[in-house]
């Protein structure tokens, strides 16, 4: 009989039934039964694996030796001190002894992917809204986990640890982890990298013009002072959105039971988070985006200065994403104009919302 091959993902390539199942045999988890691709997800990296004993995901093909290292970290802190639902254990195996690249093996979450298409056209107005809500008591629930200085996890350490300034900028481009003698200002960080995202931007395409790197200069110079504004760096996930948690209605409304792809976070400030899940909501619908916002600040008062910082963590987030379409995805980008056109009406989602901070 010819083996079994399923066709996956570009990234994954054919991957044969055998393969598989040696792979849950090596961490006792079964026979396989049954194997889907998953249908959400920019890079292809997972597949839905049922087997005699639960439903797991398969990741494989990581994006660096430190992918799933760094998961595995931040998906056990979460696991140990929140309650937060995440995929716990997260089970690496870097042998090559099945494929030719390292994979992870965890435990399927329960739930709704809220952004599968076909999901989403039969909830509510209503229920998206619950949604937002959910997502930002998720987010604050992630946030319990703090650090007494901003810092990144270091896979060689297997620690989260202070790095220096152009580590942090370049992340995920960065080499390793120099040392440092004291912890860098979040300000430093914060505007190292936008600078840094914004040399690459300009490396990349003509899109991001000397103006659009003076009109950035100009919201770092705005947030100058709020950025100085004490705070203590909490869990960020820097890719926080619906795309990145499933979610399950409960007697109690809509909640979060799972969340993943953990391989962006840091300790930093926990409203940069805000960014990536406000500008996909504010594209939806406005008013979803300020349910979200609305939710989150009852949670978590603001401290002064947030107008300031809300842009400019957005410049932030759009840049990483603009940057990243400007490098992989030409075509996509020459209907998006310049940096500016494309990104200043989320810089100011909050002058268009009117939430103070």
């Amino acid at each position: 009989m010819p083996p079994r091959i399923y066709e996956t993902s570009k990234r994954l390539g054919p991957i044969s039934h055998d393969q598989l199942s040696r792979a849950l045999t090596r961490f006792e988890l079964g026979d396989l039964l049954t194997v889907k691709p998953v249908p959400l997800g920019l890079f292809g990296q997972n597949l839905f694996v049922t087997s005699s004993v639960g439903e797991f995901v398969f990741r494989g093909a990581p994006h660096g030796p430190a992918q799933f290292p760094t998961e595995r970290f931040f998906t056990r802190l979460l696991h140990e001190r929140t309650s937060v639902p995440v995929p716990w254990p997260y089970q690496i195996d870097d042998s090559c002894d099945f494929f030719p690249w390292s994979y992870a093996i965890m435990p399927r979450m329960p739930g709704l992917q809220v952004t599968d298409r076909k999901v989403r056209r039969d909830l509510t107005g209503a229920e998206l809204r619950a949604i937002a809500r959910a997502m930002a008591y998720n987010l604050v629930a992630m946030q319990q986990v703090t650090m007494p200085c901003c810092a990144r996890y270091d896979p060689d350490r297997d620690i989260v640890r202070p790095v220096p300034v152009k580590d942090h900028a370049d992340w995920p481009f960065n080499n390793g982890y120099g040392e440092v003698t004291q912890p860098p200002s979040h300000r430093e960080l914060v505007t190292a990298r936008i600078r840094r995202i914004l040399e690459r931007a300009h490396t990349a395409s003509d899109r991001t013009t000397t103006a659009d790197v003076e009109w950035a200069e100009q919201l770092i110079e705005r947030a100058n002072a709020a950025l100085a504004v004490p705070f203590t760096p909490c869990f960020t996930m820097e890719d926080y959105k619906e795309g990145n948690v499933v979610l399950s209605r409960t007697p109690d409304g809509w909640q979060v039971s799972g969340a993943f792809d953990f391989m962006g976070c840091y300790f930093g400030d926990g409203e940069t988070d805000l960014s990536r899940i406000t500008a996909e909501y504010f594209d939806q619908d406005p008013e979803v985006a300020r349910e979200f916002l609305a939710t989150y600040l009852q949670l978590r008062a603001p401290r002064s200065g947030l107008r300031e910082r809300f842009s400019l963590y957005m410049l932030l987030d759009r840049l990483i994403i603009w940057e990243y379409i400007q490098r992989h995805e030409v075509e996509v980008a020459s209907k998006m104009g310049t940096l500016r056109d494309w990104t200043e009406r989320y810089t100011r989602i909050a002058d268009t919302l009117g939430f103070d901070g």
